[in-house]
C-alpha cells in the first residue's frame, strides 16, 4: 500500500517501534494493511489561546469552520469503510463541514482528555502554581489519568480492528496523540512525542507486518487530494 498525503506529496518517512502490540489487540490487528486516518478538529477560541479544552463544548471559530471545509476537500477522493467522530461539537462540526454528516458515528472513546480542575487553563497559568508541570508527567487533579485515556483508546482500536477497510476519525489533539502511541505499542504517555495541530491530517497504517505512522500533522490545503 502506498503512502498517502493530503497535499499530494508522498509521505516517505515511516515511524515504527520495536515495542510489542498490546497483547489484547495482537490477534485482531494481524490483518490486511488498512489505514486509520486522523483528523483533528479546526480552530476554536480556546485552541487559539492555548487553554486546555477537554469536555467544555467550545465551538469552532470562523477560521476553524473554513479549515474544516479544507479538510473535507483534502479527503474528497478518499473512500472510507467507516467514519467515527467525537461527539463534542468542535469535532462533530469539523466532521459535518468536511462532508461526512449522515455517515459519521459518534464514539465517546474519541472525546478529549478530561482535564479536571485544569479545564480552561493554560500551561503558563498552571506552571505559576506548579513549576515545570506537564500534562504527561504530572496529570490533572479531578480529571483523567494518562492510563485512563490509554485504556479507552485501546477499546477503540480493538473495535477498529473489525472495520474491513480504511477508517476516518475526527477528534482532538491529546486523545489522538495517545491513540498514535498505543497504535505503535508505546505506553499512553508516549503521546507526548507527537505534536498535533488543529485541522491537520495524519495516517496510521502498516509497513509489511509492522504498524507505523504513515503521515503526521500535515495541514490540508485546497489543492489536496486523497487516495482513490
Amino acid at each position: 500500500m502506498r503512502s498517502w498525503s493530503p497535499t499530494g506529496r508522498k509521505a516517505t518517512t515511516h515511524l515504527s517501534f520495536a515495542k510489542s502490540t498490546p497483547p489484547e489487540l495482537t490477534s485482531s490487528l494481524a490483518r490486511e494493511a488498512h489505514e486509520i486516518v486522523l483528523a483533528r478538529h479546526g480552530e476554536t477560541e480556546w485552541s487559539r489561546s492555548g487553554q486546555h479544552t477537554g469536555r467544555t463544548d467550545v465551538p469552532l471559530t470562523e477560521a476553524g469552520r473554513n479549515q474544516a471545509q479544507i479538510v473535507g476537500a483534502a479527503l474528497r477522493n478518499r473512500r472510507f469503510e467507516a467514519v467515527w467522530t467525537s461527539p463534542l461539537s468542535r469535532a462533530a462540526e469539523t466532521c459535518r463541514l468536511a462532508g461526512f454528516e449522515g455517515v459519521a458515528v459518534p464514539k465517546d472513546e474519541l472525546m478529549e482528555w478530561d482535564y479536571g480542575e485544569y479545564e480552561g487553563r493554560t500551561t503558563p497559568e498552571i506552571r505559576s502554581e506548579r513549576p515545570g508541570w506537564t500534562l504527561w508527567s504530572e496529570g490533572v487533579p479531578s480529571g483523567e489519568t494518562v492510563d485512563q485515556v490509554g485504556a479507552r483508546v485501546d477499546q477503540l482500536l480493538a473495535e477498529a480492528s473489525s472495520v474491513p477497510g480504511d477508517l476516518l476519525l475526527f477528534a482532538h489533539g491529546h486523545v489522538l496523540r495517545v491513540l498514535a502511541a498505543r497504535w505503535l505499542g508505546l505506553e499512553p504517555g508516549g503521546g507526548r512525542l507527537f505534536a498535533l495541530d488543529p485541522a491537520t491530517l495524519s495516517a496510521l497504517g502498516y509497513e509489511r507486518e509492522a504498524r507505523v505512522i504513515k503521515l503526521w500533522n500535515e495541514a490540508a490545503s485546497l489543492t489536496s487530494h486523497g487516495r482513490g
